[in-house]
């Protein structure tokens, strides 16, 4: 099967576990991080991406596990924080042997880690890697599953964006706003048509010709600009990034011109401190992990038998989630995302805790 390797040292970076993956024969390379089980087994999405080095799939895999450990936790999930990579291009190397042999890593956890998709792996392919392991959601409807859970993800983006809306202009809506989206992808394509949908104007990007191909067809209303540094330098209320991470950096924040920032791309903080530049520039940041925790709701609720009006509920959860965070920052003089890592912390430790309490 390949090596397996694992490590349950702490020290470095606080995960429980950190497993290395390699099946030679299908060309599979993968890492699956284990932050936290302590609400539960680790929920989070396999990416497929094309990494320039096994240090830089690592890195991923560490900060995205780590923050879907907090996206659970302040969706009030049962579920730890998980995540997995598989370095290479998918377009490359996806088969059918690759996938399932990562489901065989998979099962070989015993429950502790639950996949799903998430860049460069799609419904599909959760269908394949469940044929070898009973720990996936994500799945096809045609296999019990949920479906495509961009759905429910933009739908909470939404919803945060929503609530940051009434924290900084009075009322809870994107009507008459300029909301800037970087990615036209699964989950930007959705949240352009609530944007549009709630009477706001959208000015949008991305690499992608087939995406603005889409969004010409689409929703010819929709204003294309050529990258992502036009976008932030543009007359904009409400940022958007969803497409990859570190979308908030020292390039972006100085000349970033809306009031709000709210999307669905993971870690948009580049680095420890940029919230508070944002903070300080008087920008309002909803912390991703809060607000694009619709779609881990919606495969999580596959784990009881999903039903999607139960799921966009709770998604629907997140503009009072979010409202909560934005006044509890206020009060405490912190940046949301400081706050929102408090809550998530206190959840862990406290219904954590309860697993000391043995049973008979």
């Amino acid at each position: 099967m390949g090596v397996f390797a694992s490590t349950d040292d702490p020290s470095s970076s606080g995960h429980e576990q950190v497993v290395f993956c390699q099946d030679k024969q299908s060309g599979l390379k993968a890492i699956i991080g284990i932050y936290s089980t302590a609400l539960g087994p680790a929920l989070g999405g396999t990416r497929f991406y094309p990494y320039a080095s096994e240090a830089d799939a690592l890195a991923d895999v560490l900060d995205l596990s780590r923050g879907m450990a907090y996206k659970n936790a302040l969706a009030n999930l049962d579920l730890g924080g998980g995540k997995a990579v598989i370095w290479g291009d998918p377009e490359q190397l996806k088969s059918e042997a690759l996938l399932r042999a990562y489901g065989r890593f998979v099962e070989s956890l015993n429950g502790r880690y639950y996949t799903a998709c998430d860049v460069g792996t799609y419904v599909a392919d959760m269908d394949v890697i469940a044929r070898e392991t009973r720990y996936v959601t994500g799945r096809s409807v045609e296999h019990g599953g949920a479906g495509d859970s961009s759905i429910l993800t933009a739908w909470g983006v939404f919803q945060g964006m929503r609530a940051a809306a009434e924290h900084v202009w009075g009322s809870p809506t994107l009507a008459g706003r300029r909301v800037g989206v970087a990615g036209l992808g699964k989950v930007g394509k959705y949240l352009t048509a609530h944007l549009l949908d709630d009477g706001a104007e959208v000015v949008a990007t991305d690499v992608n010709p087939r995406a603005q191909e889409w969004v010409r067809a689409t929703h010819p209303q929709v204003t294309l600009v050529d990258d992502t540094a036009a976008l932030v330098a543009s007359d904009i209320d409400v940022y958007a990034p969803c497409a990859l991470g570190g979308a908030l950096n020292d390039d972006t924040v100085p000349v970033l011109r809306a009031k709000v920032v709210s999307g669905a791309a993971n870690n948009q903080l580049a680095h420890p401190g940029i919230e508070k530049v944002l903070a300080d520039r008087g920008i309002l940041y909803t912390p991703d992990y809060v607000v694009n925790a619709g779609g881990v709701i919606q495969v999580a609720d596959e784990i009881e038998g999903f039903n999607f009006e139960r799921a966009k509920l709770r998604a629907t959860r997140i503009f009072d989630t979010t409202r909560q965070i934005l006044r509890l920052a206020d009060d405490e003089g912190v940046p949301p995302a400081v706050a929102a890592d408090r809550l998530a912390e206190r959840r862990m430790a406290e219904v954590g805790r309860l697993r000391a309490i043995h049973l008979r």
